[in-house]
């Protein structure tokens, strides 16, 4: 993607066009809707229609902590949301009617909500939703007794959301694991079926096996003894995904014949069936034998894929036999698993988190002052304005406000859009369709179905569908859907203005840190490299072959944040593209080096090539210093040369076909780290380097 001037009429058509495949299963939109509309249709019932309504609230607004992953992370995740959901409704029921110290529990509220960010994407929604609840009850005051039995609804709405989200658990165990190694398998098929791949391009399968490692491997994994052969699919996914890369890395005409291509395919696909099914693996063990059947001939004439080819067959032999296992029968055979994440993926503990990031200088930091201040003073002015139903201008922005500007605009923007489209379709709805309570139970149902499903897809055609979810949960409160009409448009807007003026007064310009998020990512992949030229010490190839694919996948957030930014020079944005690029021809060279140290205890003149992978590695880092003090690289070492004078010793060694591998892979290696250096020294100062947010840090 090349690098463009910032043009508001341009992000402002590209947010209202741009749409996504929703990605969301038909499943978790179902339960979803069910936990929010059933226990309002049976309080309907049952005459208690207002419990129904505190239960349903409480499902509504911990929806989105309903997320993928292992069964243990959803019930803790869930039980946090609705914990917090809880315990902020009942300070708000109990001091809303108190401006003053409602200023201070929502500067509190909304600084400590907006800190959570550092812990992810899943903790800063429970972040969100405390915020929200909190100005949205505080709208209806109360004593003591009927303020904990609303808050204990709402923590009840929670609750019954996790027990739907977890309801499969002891029928399907192991299913979030088995769809994550699935989808990675799944994607090593359409792998193995690419021809040859441009080395710009990022390395395939970087995200799915992140999100895959950390599903298996990380804090709320489960501990029974099929996770022993899903450890062993992990590793030789790993191992599959460096062969196939190692492949398309030759010379196009030589690369191995599409039959070949396509029979390996077959087997990642049906291995993938398998996974998703919980099946026993019949399909792919019948693609293996035709794999194997023409695995010999395949590669009768090129000695330099046949290495890889081979073990590539040996790998897919082993993910069929432990593809039988990957699932409650593997209880009956696996012994028990004792997997940790590696260190390079750990979270440290919750306390040198928050005080590494208690500075300034940290984004998450900065994004917790704003949104204390904004909150605060939200909630201020519909109160000192004694706006009608104003509490939807602090939660407006407690929705908006984000700790970038691209996502704080594009959702403060879709918002107010979204807002408007809902409440005129809802209050048209509501005129045609039967004026009954069980007529707009079922409208409502079908706008939170639409919610949850496009919510991914297109955030403003989400908004129109929960805004009209909202506005006929209360109706059945007694608020009349036609007449807040206005009110809640300009309340929405002046929300989302609010959230945006708050991110304009003290920004953190992603421009300022894209340096230090692409000087990292250099970091790691010199860390890799350092790790390959060690082949005695193989056990860290993993971890630091991860905490690369994460630094990577940082950078990228990084440069498309700086790209939706206003302001960011067209110079930084060509460095930063380019230096992604060039990265990822590194990340490429680096797996297809490992690829080929997996399959030899040693390399032809192996210490001569640890020396010269080391004197790499500290290039990188050379250059990755310079990025961050913006100088031209220098004083690195003279690759070229040292790769010279190791293709004269390898032109000498025994093992013909392992030399010229060698050769091929340090001299793209060389070319590779020469062309970072020339990108750095051609651009070592640009004016972003003179703004006033270059000494912000991640």
């Amino acid at each position: 993607m090349s690098a463009s001037v910032y043009s508001l009429r341009a992000n402002v058509l590209e947010s209202l066009t741009r749409t996504k495949r929703p990605d969301v299963p038909l499943r978790v939109v179902v339960r979803n809707t069910l936990a929010v509309v059933a226990p309002l249709g049976i309080g309907m019932a049952c005459g208690h229609t207002a419990m129904g309504l505190g239960v349903a609230a409480g499902a509504l607004d911990t929806m989105f902590s309903d997320q993928p992953g292992p069964y243990r992370q959803r019930v803790v995740q869930l039980l946090l949301a609705s914990l917090a959901a809880g315990l902020a409704a009942l300070a708000g029921f109990l001091i809303g009617g108190h401006l003053p110290a409602m200023l201070l529990a929502s500067a509190l509220v909304g600084f400590g909500g907006g800190l959570l960010v550092v812990f992810g994407t899943d903790l800063a929604r429970v972040g969100m939703t405390s915020m929200i609840l909190l100005v949205v009850t505080a709208a209806s005051p109360t004593s003591l007794a009927p303020a904990a039995a609303g808050a204990a609804l709402i923590f009840a709405g929670g609750l019954l959301m996790m027990l739907f989200s977890v309801a499969a658990w002891p029928l399907q165990r192991y299913r979030p694991e088995r769809q994550a190694l699935a989808t990675v398998y799944r994607g090593l098929a359409s792998l193995a079926r690419q021809r040859a791949q441009d080395d710009a391009d990022e390395p395939a399968l970087s995200g799915a096996m992140t999100t895959l490692q950390q599903t298996l491997l990380g804090r709320y994994h489960a501990h029974g003894r099929a996770m022993e052969a899903f450890g062993v699919l992990l590793e030789l996914a790993e191992r599959i995904r460096l062969e196939l890369t190692a492949l398309a890395g030759g010379i196009p005409t030589n690369a191995p014949p599409p039959r070949l291509r396509a029979r390996a395919a077959r087997v990642l696909e049906h291995i993938a069936d398998a996974l998703e099914e919980g099946s026993t693996p019949h399909a792919a063990e019948r693609a293996l034998h035709a794999l194997q059947a023409v695995e010999r001939h395949a590669v009768d004439n090129d000695a330099q894929h046949a290495l890889h080819v081979h073990a590539l067959a040996g790998q897919l032999a082993a993910a069929v036999r432990n593809a039988n296992w990957a699932g409650s029968r593997g209880e009956q055979r696996a012994e028990a698993a004792d997997l940790r994440l590696p260190a390079a993926l750990r979270q440290n503990s919750t306390r040198a988190v928050l005080l590494a990031n208690f500075s300034p200088h940290s984004v998450a930091f900065r994004h917790a002052v704003r949104s204390a201040v904004a909150l605060s003073l939200a909630l201020a002015l519909s109160r000192l304005l004694k706006l009608p139903h104003g509490y939807w201008v602090p939660m407006t922005v407690a929705i908006v406000l984000r700790p970038d500007f691209a996502a704080t605009f594009n959702f403060g923007l879709l918002r107010v859009v979204g807002t408007v489209l809902g409440l005129l379709l809802t209050t048209a709805l509501l005129r045609v369709i039967p004026d009954q309570p069980w007529a707009h139970l079922a409208l409502m149902g079908v706008l939170c179905m639409a919610f949850r499903y496009l919510a991914t897809a297109h955030y403003g055609i989400a908004v129109a569908a929960l805004t009209g979810t909202v506005v006929v949960l209360l109706s059945f409160e007694g608020v009349d859907p036609e007449v807040a009409v206005l009110d809640r448009v300009i309340n929405t807007a002046l929300g989302s203005g609010l959230a945006l003026l708050a991110y304009v007064l003290w920004p953190t310009w992603e421009r300022g840190r894209a340096r230090a998020a692409l000087a990292d990512m250099i970091d790691a992949y010199a860390d890799y490299l350092r790790a390959l030229g060690r082949p005695q010490r193989r056990s860290n190839y993993r971890e630091t072959r991860s905490a690369a694919r994460t630094a990577r996948t940082n950078a990228l957030a990084s440069i498309e944040r700086m790209r939706a930014e206003p302001a960011t020079p067209t110079a930084l944005l060509d460095l930063a593209q380019a230096l992604f690029s060039n990265g990822n021809r590194l990340a490429r060279t680096a797996m297809a080096m490992e690829a080929l140290l997996q399959n030899r205890s040693s390399l032809p003149e192996q210490t001569e090539v640890s020396a010269f992978v080391d004197h790499a590695a500290t290039a990188l880092h050379g250059i990755a210093g310079a990025l961050r003090e913006q100088r031209a690289a220098s004083g690195l070492p003279d690759l070229r040369m040292l790769q010279r004078s190791l293709g004269t010793l390898l032109a000498m060694s025994e093992d013909v076909a392992g030399a010229e591998q060698v050769a091929r892979l340090t001299d793209r290696l060389a070319d590779n780290i020469d062309t970072l250096a020339h990108v750095v020294g051609r651009c070592p100062q640009e004016p972003a380097a003179q703004s006033p947010g270059r000494h912000v840090h991640p």
